[in-house]
């Protein structure tokens, strides 16, 4: 029986596994299938407290495991593929085994959409990005587009206008789904242009493979155009990693774990922390807060228990 099991390994899963390591419950972290979560695949971040120069995604990650390792955090590769609550703990299967334990903080996560084109994944990082507010500033003076066409979208688009020489709004329909009052906020920016219609086909990168621009296609006509940008931002959603606690812990209608009072879902002993609950912020800094208040709430959990 665990004392406390942490399932992820992003800026929630690692500041929690901090607090609750130093806390003396040596809990067992699971990396699953993406260690590190998105800051993994996140070049520099600039906006993290304590770094003045920014700091490498992964070298941010690594650190802040060996921080949990130090105060005595286990970590194991393994993923959750069953959750069921049980009388007074919660029991897990990882991968092919079972595992017990008095308290669980969920910080899965969530997984951006991608567009599912060619040399996706190795072009995230050097032009490719799901997150304004993380990458925006790096793109000054230069021009940009904004995959989407939603809410999101909108307010990504009139966040770049601050760095970005020109913004492209990126969308395959004739008309937006965001709100009247995005929606107008984005297209009524000098900066922005809308391309309706308009269908991403290729990344095109220059021979050092950063971004040089994007193939588009026009869903109307067919005709096929190239676009001259710097970085593309895709703003078509996240998909919590949420699979395996569907049908026994609260969530939303996308899936997004429902908090109840802090960090408490409606499970007692189970806590969610981070991007798997958190559809608003996104933050690397928010995320680790949350994990501290999950640790901490679950170690009052543990000590009223005693």
């Amino acid at each position: 029986m665990e004392k406390m099991i942490i399932v992820g390994t992003g800026c929630a899963g690692l500041t929690a596994a901090i607090y609750a390591a130093r806390a003396n419950f040596a809990p067992l972290v699971l990396e699953g299938h993406e260690p590190g979560g998105q800051l993994s695949t996140t070049t520099l971040v600039e906006n993290f407290p304590g770094f003045p120069e920014g700091i490498d995604g992964p070298d941010l990650i690594m650190g802040m495991k060996k921080q949990a390792e130090r105060f005595g955090a286990r970590f194991e590769y393994a993923s959750v593929s069953e959750f069921e609550p049980a009388d007074g703990h919660i029991r897990l299967k990882l991968d092919d085994k079972w595992v017990e334990t008095e308290t669980l903080i969920i910080a899965s996560g969530a997984s951006a959409k991608w567009l599912g084109l060619p040399n996706e994944k190795a072009s995230v990082g050097h032009g490719l990005t799901s997150c304004a507010t993380c990458d925006g500033a790096f793109y000054r003076n230069v021009p940009v587009c904004v995959v989407g066409g939603g809410d999101s979208a909108c307010e990504e688009a009139t966040f770049l206008t601050r760095f970005a020489s020109k913004v492209y709004l990126i969308h395959r329909r004739d008309s937006l789904r965001a709100s009247k009052i995005m929606a107008d906020r984005a297209m009524n920016h000098p900066k922005v242009e809308v391309l309706w219609n308009s269908i991403p086909t290729e990344y095109l990168t220059d021979a050092e493979g950063e971004m040089r621009g994007l193939k588009l296609q026009d869903s109307v006509t067919g005709a096929e155009r190239e676009l001259e940008v710097k970085c593309v931002f895709v703003a078509i959603g996240h998909t919590p990693n949420t699979g395996p606690f569907k049908g026994k812990l609260d969530m939303d209608a996308d899936g997004y774990l429902l908090q109840h009072s802090g960090t408490h879902t409606n499970v007692p002993g189970v806590f969610a922390a981070g991007d798997v609950a958190d559809r608003t912020y996104r933050q690397a800094i928010t995320a680790a807060g949350q994990g501290c208040a999950a640790a901490l709430d679950a170690e009052r959990h543990l000590s009223h228990r005693v």
